[in-house]
């Protein structure tokens, strides 16, 4: 693979200051024919290092759409999902910038390639940790959280945590964005997440005192619902279905308790995801009038992003496991 994709490259790259253009059509042109070969590997080595250059020359509309064939060459061959074919598009990611619409269609489209050919159904985690990471910094925090929510690993909960502490402080409501947080975590299954998440953010709030529940904390706040929060993430982790008749209860009498005070938690648009957290942790039965995974753009207009519905079958991770965390 080597001496073919660099004997392309050699014809290719040196022009990328004089006609970049050319080196566009060039660069097509080689990796169909290597495709149409079944030299895929090769196809792959000249697309990622002339879309590599020519964003680093500024030609981010050619390098932009060679990321595109690169990621077609991905799908083609069957790439799977690797540190190295990640290790591509990230490159590539950063070299974009964030100025218009460019590389949010890099990312839409690695997105999709990993779903394909990944083991998380919601995309890659550590590809969505970096695309949230890289949004953050920027401080695009509506555009990162769905990226930290899907990854669903540690740092990704504590980076979402620590995001939304700064964020509320700008204006908004802390107990909200602690739900924004544990709601879709604990949705998922991920339990570690959702305590990673809640733990970190707890820390920022003003807080009166720290309680022990059991073996863990309970850092009590000056919010009611970032209480809740907290506790809530404790009983799931105890959650064994309808064995744990006493979790059970516990949950029942948590969730009646705090929605008798009003509030956010006492809105449909919450009750309705809580049913659901009920019903996965403790196997209690949703109410007659409510289906499986009902949040959808209900829970988007009430906390902001985007609908988090999600398709595929939840199944719980174990507290005592690190499955889908760094």
């Amino acid at each position: 693979m080597a001496s073919s994709s660099s004997r392309a490259l050699n014809a290719i790259l040196p022009q990328i200051a004089s006609a970049p253009y050319e080196v566009h059509q060039k660069a097509r042109t080689f990796a169909s024919r290597y495709v149409k070969s079944g030299q895929y590997d090769t196809a792959i080595d000249v697309l990622f290092q002339s879309a590599r250059e020519l964003l680093k020359a500024g030609q981010t509309g050619s390098g932009i759409d060679l990321a595109g064939f690169l990621l077609e060459v991905y799908e083609t061959k069957g790439e799977v999902v690797s540190e190295q074919s990640r290790g591509r598009l990230t490159q590539l990611i950063a070299l974009t910038g964030p100025d218009g619409r460019w590389r949010k269609i890099i990312i839409d489209k690695a997105l999709a390639w990993s779903v394909n050919h990944g083991d998380c159904p919601a995309g890659d985690q550590d590809l969505h940790h970096y695309v949230g990471e890289l949004l953050y910094k920027e401080g695009a925090f509506d555009a990162a959280e769905p990226h930290f929510l899907a990854s669903g690993k540690r740092d990704s909960a504590r980076l979402l945590a620590e995001m939304f502490i700064i964020w509320s402080a700008e204006g908004g409501t802390a107990g909200v964005f602690a739900l924004r947080g544990v709601i879709p975590y604990l949705q998922n299954g991920n339990i570690l997440a959702a305590r990673t998440f809640i733990s970190t953010f707890a820390a920022g709030v003003p807080k009166n005192t720290t309680v022990a529940v059991g073996d863990d904390e309970v850092i009590l706040t000056q919010d009611q619902v970032v209480n809740f929060a907290q506790i809530a993430v404790v009983t799931c982790q105890r959650a064994q279905g309808e064995r744990n008749k006493l979790m059970r209860e516990s949950w029942v009498r948590l969730c009646g308790t705090y929605q008798s005070r009003g509030g956010v938690l006492a809105l449909p648009e919450v009750r309705a995801p809580l049913n659901e957290i009920g019903n996965l942790y403790f196997a209690i039965p949703l109410p007659r009038t409510q289906q499986a995974n009902p949040m959808g753009d209900i829970m988007s207009s009430l906390f902001g992003g985007p609908s988090k519905d999600r398709q595929p079958a939840r199944r719980l991770t174990a507290p005592g496991t690190s499955s889908g965390l760094d």
